[in-house]
């Protein structure tokens, strides 16, 4: 019995043994399917290289309209939104009390000088001292001086714009009580105006002060242009970024301060590049890369089969649908332009371009 026992148990572990083997064997020699992949030829290209980097547009001129004073609103000339120019008068607060302090120190004035005159007739003929004299003199200046103080505190409760510009909203109300340094409206001029953005510092020496400088915006529809009028000092040690700042006719009056804008800044003449379509690009941390597509010999079998190698590029700049390779890709080498995050170095490809991936250096969406 036991005999037969051991002899079944060596059947079946035979048998299982030659199955798993047989198992093992056709899973290493398994061949997963072949990817199905869009390829385009590398072909050189004439490029103008940019460089892109985010703004926000500033005014040249910029303020909040504040009391100088503090007093009641008693006139307000202007409406919210509208142009003024320079000196025109936005709020007047009221006067009263110092218009009546005027007329006590005209008075005093008047009253100051006709004492001086007495004492300097008094003083020609030798009846007074010239100390007396000395002292209507300076009572007389003290008088004048007193009237355009007042003047002066009735000057600055008329509040004037201090430049050519277009005003925000109204902040204040007939008849409102405003504190020293109280805001009352907006007021910034729009042509021109500035751009600010940052440039790295390995960039600085690709521009100067004069290149052209182009923005767009979803708010401006066409880009407005513009040159660099200054480069900051220093450089941040945190980014390493130079602060530029660009200077805009802005005749469309469409660029505002606080709005965001991309800036675009040509990098000198055109160079030769290989321009892909942005899905062609596998970006990664430790570097971006392509699929070349050639024939790729297995190492167990040594077959050729039609397969991708992946290759490193660097990348210059983009535009629309396209994006610039500047090292990395040789002219006429067959590259795979969708399917790229299914890849792997030597995985095998069919090739169907029946759909290419958008390709057009000036795209015009649907619902623009």
């Amino acid at each position: 019995m036991l005999v037969a026992v051991f002899a079944f148990l060596a059947i079946i572990g035979g048998f299982k043994f030659f199955q798993i083997k047989a198992a093992i064997a056709q899973g290493s020699s398994y061949q997963p399917p072949p990817e199905s992949v869009t390829t385009s030829i590398a072909t050189p290209e004439e490029w103008d290289i940019t460089f892109k980097a985010i703004g926000s547009v500033a005014a040249v001129n910029g303020v909040t309209v504040s009391a100088d004073l503090p007093g009641v609103v008693s006139e307000i000339d202007f409406d919210s939104g509208h142009t003024v120019n320079k000196g025109d008068v936005l709020v007047r607060l009221d006067t009263k009390q110092e218009q009546a302090q005027l007329a006590s120190a005209i008075a005093q004035r008047e009253l100051a000088r006709v004492d001086l005159n007495r004492q300097k007739g008094m003083l020609e003929k030798q009846i007074v001292p010239q100390a007396t004299y000395d002292t209507a003199a300076a009572t007389s200046k003290s008088a004048d001086a007193a009237v355009e103080q007042i003047r002066a505190t009735i000057d600055r409760k008329t509040i004037r714009a201090p430049f050519s510009g277009v005003l925000g909203i109204r902040q204040v109300n007939l008849g409102q009580y405003l504190a020293g340094g109280a805001p009352i409206v907006s007021l910034q001029s729009l042509r021109p105006v500035y751009v600010n953005f940052t440039v790295p510092q390995q960039e600085i020496g690709l521009v100067s002060v004069g290149s052209g400088v182009q923005v767009t915006s979803d708010a401006l529809g066409q880009p407005e242009v513009g040159r660099i009028a200054a480069f900051d000092s220093v450089i941040d040690e945190a980014t390493r970024n130079a602060r530029v700042q660009a200077i805009f006719d802005n005749r469309s009056g469409k660029l505002r301060p606080g709005m965001f804008v991309e800036a675009q800044i040509a990098r000198g003449a055109r160079t030769t590049v290989i321009a892909l379509p942005v899905s062609a690009i596998s970006y990664a941390p430790f570097g971006d890369s392509v699929y070349i597509v050639e024939d790729v010999k297995d190492p167990k079998s040594g077959k050729s089969y039609r397969g991708v190698r992946q290759q490193f590029v660097k990348l210059g700049g983009s535009r629309g649908d396209q994006v610039a390779v500047t090292s990395g890709v040789k002219p006429g080498e067959e590259i795979v332009t969708s399917g790229v995050f299914k890849l792997r170095p030597g995985a095998a490809v069919t090739v169907n371009n029946s759909v290419q991936p958008a390709n057009n250096p000036k795209p015009n969406p649907e619902n623009s």
